[in-house]
């Protein structure tokens, strides 16, 4: 075969040309774009691990975005809880500084006047800003979380920020747990508010009013006699005489009712041994303290810590001259008796049976006219006291606890969750009776049974207010289909106070035990008129609608309430009680606590003393331990604060760290080397020049050449 210069010169330069130029021009677009790549197609393998690192790139960056935004709120929130210490060691100091006994009635206004501006502050600071978006409202960060009153009105949300795959990171503190949440380390303690002095001191003789002798406070180590006096010198030594009747919940949420005697010579420690007895107090292990300060008032402190469930009410009696009208089996016959024992020793008593002395030990602020059975013995009434009423606004004293949980009661939670199931039928609600009582909005007076029954519940009314339910049965209907009367384990709170809400607007189905539509029509109808719902802390009330000043009155109790027969039952649940004032307690509510504390010092009051003033302020001693509580519990949130802040400042650096790794790897992978691609620049220039030097060199030979 012949070789010809066509064959050599497309064996040198035509085939080898394109490669070179292909070659050169890729070298030259990675010189002048930076990348080794421009298309998925130039390399598969560059393209998809650069994508990869794009994407790693990306993320990485909206993690550093949200978490820098997460921790200017997190900072900002730990600057305000710093100013709440602040203020709050400011409080402090002036609760001791009225405390100290020397301030008259001026210095303690002026320490009060201070003590509102702190408070104001206070609400200032809780409804500091960031950018439009309010710190403590949780996820509702547009509505402002505490309004004059002192409400929350935010939620319990969390706001988390996205820290990586799978994982946030929460960046606030809901108002729900800063101004609401639980300590769960603070053991409840309660007291009682009446001071409660030494009658032997004040009558060394108890048959002459004459001889007077010194004022002394009570103490434990005094005796009954001295606690509830006599009217004559002799001691009657192992004579059951004196009788205590003592309601209250213990730790675990059951409920119990005890009517104590003791003689003479007994001590008030023993009566105490007694009261901590009832709370399930053994030889060897005490469930709550139960003690008597300087002032004669008997507090009792719970020994487990997190609960909010003890209660505790008691009333005394004694028959001065040996009758038998202390011992007896319905609470309401004390109402005959005389509170004030000056009365008796100086014979000017007014009473029914002025031989009857009542010993009050806790008072509220009720009137005999807010007690349902008509008593003018507030002390002896413990759960059927009408709710207290401010304008259109009916209102409970009594938090409804869940037992198992400690938490507040809510609408859908079931009553059965709340309710002292070892009473009446254990285990169960059927068989339990609740009487509702009062004036409705128009100012008509009625008075109805709520019967609970697995069968299905019911109300009924007494028509003529004699005792006697005589109108027939309403049916208490569930939600279920078909519809039927609701299981009384299964009642809900909403579906009770949809009861309340028709009794105390007037509005009842058409019918007897009426339709499932006539039911709802009813509740439909009492809700345009007025709403009854549980506040957030748990307490039930009722709101007149479209009115300034209801005329509404309500009280709600266990119908076997008051009955102290041997064996009796005790209430299953309560809803308003004339019982031991709070001086601590696991549940937090700030502002509210706050208002009281400052109280005190309105009130002029170093300790609970229900002789004047506000009957249930707990005094300013008792303020000071509150206000260290409730420093301990914004010092813990600002912990929490400090906790998250780090996390997320760790976060910041890491991401960053990350991001600057993922980046040189992607430039590892995609970026140009220009000292390679250079040096590869040079040698594909000296390829293509030895290849035009060798294709001119062939095209120059001639036929002579190969002949």
């Amino acid at each position: 075969m012949r070789i010809t210069s066509g064959m050599y010169y497309k064996s040198i330069y035509s085939e080898h040309n394109g490669q070179l130029n292909e070659a050169l021009f890729d070298v030259n677009k990675q010189i002048a774009s930076g990348l080794k790549i421009q298309y998925a197609h130039d390399d598969i393998r560059t393209f998809t691990e650069t994508m990869r690192l794009d994407n790693e790139i990306s993320t990485l960056g909206q993690i550093k975005k949200s978490t820098e935004s997460a921790l200017k709120m997190s900072d900002q929130t730990d600057s305000v809880l710093g100013e709440f210490e602040t203020s709050m060691n400011r409080t402090r100091t002036l609760l001791l500084n009225a405390a100290n006994g020397t301030n008259d009635e001026t210095s303690l206004d002026a320490i009060a006047q201070e003590l509102r501006s702190i408070e104001d502050h206070f609400k200032n600071l809780a409804n500091t800003s960031i950018n439009g978006q309010y710190l403590f409202s949780g996820t509702a960060v547009d509505v402002r979380p505490i309004a004059d009153d002192g409400t929350y009105m935010g939620n319990e949300g969390l706001l988390k920020a996205f820290t990586g795959s799978k994982t946030s990171q929460q960046y606030n503190i809901s108002g729900a747990e800063l101004f609401l949440g639980e300590k769960r380390l603070v053991q409840r303690e309660v007291s009682t508010n009446v001071v409660q002095t030494n009658l032997s001191a004040k009558y060394p003789d108890f048959t002459d009013s004459t001889v007077v002798g010194a004022s002394a406070l009570i103490k434990s180590s005094d005796t009954i006699r001295d606690l509830m006096g006599d009217v004559d010198n002799a001691v009657d030594a192992g004579v059951d005489k004196h009788f205590f009747y003592v309601s209250g919940t213990r730790s675990d949420g059951v409920s119990f009712k005890e009517k104590i005697a003791m003689s003479d010579d007994e001590k008030i420690s023993d009566l105490l041994k007694e009261i901590g007895d009832l709370y399930g107090n053994t030889p060897e292990v005490n469930v709550v303290n139960v003690s008597m300060n300087q002032n004669g008032q008997i507090v009792i402190e719970d020994k487990i810590k997190g609960s909010s469930k003890i209660d505790f009410h008691m009333v005394g009696a004694t028959d001065l001259f040996g009758g038998g009208a202390a011992d007896v089996t319905n609470i309401d016959d004390l109402g005959a008796g005389e509170t004030n024992f000056d009365s008796i020793m100086l014979g000017t008593s007014t009473a029914a049976n002025s031989d009857l002395y009542v010993k009050e030990f806790i008072k509220s602020s009720l009137s005999s006219a807010d007690s349902v059975v008509g008593n003018s013995i507030e002390g002896t009434i413990y759960d059927r006291t009408e709710f207290s009423k401010d304008g259109a606004k009916l209102s409970s004293a009594s938090t409804q606890i869940v037992r198992e949980t400690n938490a507040f009661a809510t609408a859908s939670t079931k009553l059965s969750e709340v309710a002292d199931l070892s009473q009446g039928t254990a285990g169960t609600l059927d068989g339990t009776s609740f009487v509702i009582e009062g004036t409705d909005i128009n100012g008509t007076a009625y008075s109805a049974r709520i019967d609970l029954a697995s069968a299905g519940s019911t109300f009924s009314l007494d028509t003529d207010l004699d005792g006697v339910y005589d109108n027939g049965t309403y049916n208490i209907y569930d939600v279920g289909t078909p519809r039927a009367a609701v299981n009384g384990d299964d009642m809900t709170y909403k579906q009770f106070m949809d009861v309340v809400n028709m009794l105390t607007t007037g509005n009842l189905p058409a019918t007897v035990p009426g339709t499932a539509a006539e039911y709802d029509g009813a509740i439909k109808d009492a809700d345009l008129r007025g709403r009854t719902f549980l506040t957030h802390d748990g307490k039930i009330q009722f709101e007149e609608i479209n009115s300034g000043n209801t005329k509404a009155s309500l009280a709600i109790y266990d119908a076997n309430s008051g009955n102290f027969t041997a064996g009796a039952d005790a209430s299953v649940m309560t809803f308003n009680t004339n019982n031991a004032i709070t001086v601590r307690d696991p549940k937090t509510d700030f502002f509210k606590t706050l208002d009281e504390v400052i109280k005190s010092v309105e009130n002029y009051k170093l300790y609970p003393d229900a002789s004047s003033g506000d009957v249930r302020n707990v005094g300013i001693e008792n303020a000071i331990a509150m206000m260290d509580d409730l420093q301990d519990h914004v010092y813990r949130a600002h912990s929490q604060v400090g906790v998250q802040t780090n996390a997320l400042d760790t976060s910041i650096q890491r991401t960053g760290l990350l991001e600057i790794s993922a980046m040189s790897l992607r430039s590892s992978v995609v970026d140009t080397d220009l000292a390679e691609a250079s040096l590869t620049l040079a040698r594909l220039n000296l390829n293509y020049e030895a290849l035009l030097s060798t294709a001119a060199k062939v095209s120059k030979l001639s036929l002579v050449n190969y002949l």
